[in-house]
């Protein structure tokens, strides 16, 4: 008997998706550009899913572009705010801008350290390619966020993007967006009064996304990350632009037939977007009932973790006054041959990895994210990350807790 546990890594597809994906390989194969039956249907298909992503996160179905995936989305975000901050300073550009940030000047990108590897990859890469200057703002080790007061005293005249994750991957932390948007759109009005290029606004929502509500009025936001398969929907993604086109620039990184306007060209995916579709409309209507559900589920493994090993447990993501995703937790068991990943190699019935799915080979070496969050490196060493689902019960959290003591007694056992 095995207990997956590990949903922030990615979740099975929901029944409704799987029939909405094979009626549309059935009846939707036609080419969603061409004028005949089949095609007609998968451009109908197309346009109802682009209205379902567009209400779960209450924005509107024109700013919705197809991607394949969280990756793309979130290298598309950097590659065009890049590509216009060089637009703005060639000739076509502003001239006044062009004198207040100096000839050549370099374009600024802000972000945080516990950043998902789609976000702080493509900007170390563009520091190496000596193209881009990038800060990475430590989160604070008393609440595990990223403060507003410390990304705004990052931002200088060539900023041009602050890029913040919604919730983080390992903690569950939720990161304070709301406030960043409030405090970037007001600092935006003294910029474009000075001639200063105005700041844009990106969130990577993946793990928010079908966990608790997600607005982009209320995170004032002008770019936002969805992934499908972390919301029980399929492999591929999406990417809101506020405006998109005219409020808000975005630049394509590929070139061809001109789908998704131009912006995003390649005969559409249509049985992934109907997937996608209808896992967002699952979660516009029962996004309430899920994360009451995951929350209990958690609480009460919680409450087991600290009935069974009591002392030697230690949560890595309870930070005082900080708002965490439902379904997560991330906690070590103290012992000095209790690492992680042995820990899981004991388990008979527990699924569930250290940190990051993407960073699973790492071996023992903690996660960067716990160390940033200023968690010691004897206790990230021990980390695991539990993350439950829709439909986890607590009978299976108390098979995982009496696997987990098993596999710490036979550890302990051995040394």
């Amino acid at each position: 008997m095995k207990v997956y546990m590990d949903y922030n890594a990615t979740t099975p597809l929901e029944p409704e998706v799987i029939q909405a994906m094979t009626e549309a390989m059935q009846e939707a194969w036609g080419n969603p550009s061409s004028p005949y039956p089949a095609g007609r249907k998968a451009k109908a298909i197309i346009s109802a899913a682009r209205e379902s992503l567009a209400k779960m996160i209450g924005g509107q179905p024109q700013d919705i572009i197809f991607t394949s995936g969280g990756t793309e989305s979130n290298n598309l975000v950097i590659h065009s705010v890049l590509q216009h901050f060089h637009k703005a300073h060639t000739s076509e550009g502003d001239a006044a801008e062009r004198r207040l940030l100096g000839e050549g000047a370099m374009p600024h990108f802000i972000t945080c350290t516990v950043e998902h590897d789609s976000i702080r990859l493509p900007l170390e890469h563009l520091v190496e390619e000596q193209v881009a200057a990038v800060t990475f703002v430590p989160v604070s080790k008393v609440n595990g966020q990223a403060e507003a007061d410390d990304i705004l005293a990052a931002i200088r005249p060539a900023t041009c993007l602050v890029t913040i994750m919604l919730a983080n991957n390992e903690t569950g932390v939720i990161m304070p967006i709301p406030e960043l948007g409030r405090r970037v759109a007001a600092l935006n009005q003294q910029r474009v009064a000075s001639g200063l290029p105005r700041i844009l606004l990106h969130t990577d929502a993946a793990q928010a996304l079908g966990k608790r509500r997600v607005d982009v009025r209320d995170l004032g936001v002008d770019f936002l990350t969805i992934v499908g398969h972390k919301l029980y929907g399929p492999r591929i993604g999406a990417l809101y632009v506020r405006g998109l086109g005219e409020r808000t620039p975005l630049y394509p990184m590929l070139f061809g037939g001109g789908q998704e306007r131009g912006f995003r060209p390649g005969t559409e995916n249509t049985p992934m977007i109907a997937g996608l579709g209808k896992a967002a409309e699952l979660v516009t209507e029962n996004c309430e009932a899920y994360e009451a559900h995951m929350r209990a589920v958690r609480d009460y493994l919680e409450a087991r973790l600290v009935a069974e090993f009591n002392k030697k447990i230690h949560f890595n993501s309870q930070f005082p006054g900080t708002e965490r995703l439902p379904n997560t937790c991330n906690f070590s068991i103290r012992g000095p041959q209790l690492q992680g990943r042995l820990v899981l190699a004991q388990c008979r019935t527990l699924l569930a990895s250290v940190g990051a799915a993407c960073h699973s080979d790492q071996g023992d070496r903690p996660s960067p994210v716990l160390l940033s969050c200023g968690i010691p490196a004897d206790v990230a060493r021990n980390a695991l990350r539990l993350s439950v689902g829709r439909s986890t019960t607590q009978a299976e959290v108390d098979l995982v807790v009496q696997d987990l003591k098993q596999a710490v007694a036979r550890l302990e056992g051995q040394a």
